[in-house]
């Protein structure tokens, strides 16, 4: 009966189900994740390095781009490798205490990159819209300070996921069909009534993808009004070509990242499970592979 105890079942294992129905191709699927995963650490390290030794790269725009690509990395090795092990060692054992901690890391480091999108957005406008002003509006306090918020917004409203998803009971499955822990996957395996974390968790979508997202467009239609009013054909085309890699990047992320997201809510009874799940890996790794590439193809300095 101690296993039937809700308390008692957190401190036991989960099973990561990997991806149910695709066993037999699961090496196979591992080849891109691992490719993609070598190029994403390759490039994203690149990137920093090169920032980091590069003078002339020690402006506002690069220095976020670092952080960027920091984000990155982090986003990426807080699943690939867990993922890794399950389709090829069929590791899929993790204590729920690990568990927690990876969702949490997973969610944290995912909000982080579009707050970071966020702070991208809003040096691409002051560069163009006040020029003049840049220097003294994006000073390295100013950097600091919006750098610590921006992770500072992703841990304060990614820990409540972490305390309502331990509070739920799990006596009834501890098997979840995934390859890492994601906040929903991990709460509809218990027999607990988790409409909570549901909708928590579409507030938290709303505060930091729908306001990055809201941000970001009012950003650049003004970067597009203050452009059209160029009275330079070099200087608009010089201003388009700047804000191109970043809104390449957007698209990269948020488009991958909202189908998941919404498919995962709305669409489960019409999408296969593995569908959800591969999405769910590519999307994670989608942004860390192709913002190296991006930013050093449409990045001149770089």
């Amino acid at each position: 009966m101690s296993f039937l105890n809700g308390t008692s079942f957190t401190s036991a294992l989960f099973i990561l189900n990997g991806i149910p129905g695709l066993e037999e191709v699961h090496l196979w699927i591992s080849l891109p994740l691992c490719t993609m995963y070598s190029i994403a650490l390759t490039g994203n390290f690149g990137l920093m390095y090169l920032i980091h030794t590069e003078a002339s790269l020690h402006k506002p725009m690069y220095i976020f781009l670092a952080l960027l690509s920091f984000t990155d990395v982090l986003t990426c090795t807080s699943t690939v490798p867990n993922t890794l092990c399950i389709l090829w060692f069929n590791l899929k054992v993790i204590d729920f205490k690990a568990c927690l901690v990876q969702m949490f890391f997973v969610h944290t480091f995912t909000g982080m990159e579009s707050g970071v999108f966020l702070l991208m957005a809003l040096d691409h406008y002051v560069a163009i819209c006040y020029p003049l002003s840049y220097a003294t509006i994006f000073t390295n306090v100013v950097i600091a300070k919006a750098r610590l918020l921006t992770f500072l917004r992703g841990v304060m409203l990614i820990i409540p996921f972490t305390f309502l998803t331990k509070g739920l009971p799990y006596f009834r499955s501890n098997i979840i069909p995934n390859t890492y822990c994601d906040h929903m996957s991990v709460a509809k395996i218990s027999c607990g009534n988790v409409q909570v974390n549901a909708i928590y968790g579409l507030m938290v979508a709303i505060l930091i993808g729908g306001f990055d997202i809201l941000c970001i467009t009012i950003s650049y239609a003004m970067i597009l009004q203050a452009v059209v009013n160029l009275s330079s054909a070099d200087a608009r085309q010089k201003a388009f070509s700047t804000c191109t890699a970043h809104i390449c990047a957007i698209v990269i992320t948020y488009v991958p990242a909202f189908f998941t997201f919404f498919t995962h809510r709305f669409g489960g009874r019409t999408i296969p499970s593995h569908i959800h799940i591969i999405m769910a890996n590519f999307y994670l790794l989608m942004p860390p592979t192709m913002n190296p590439i991006v930013y050093g193809v449409k990045t001149k300095q770089i």
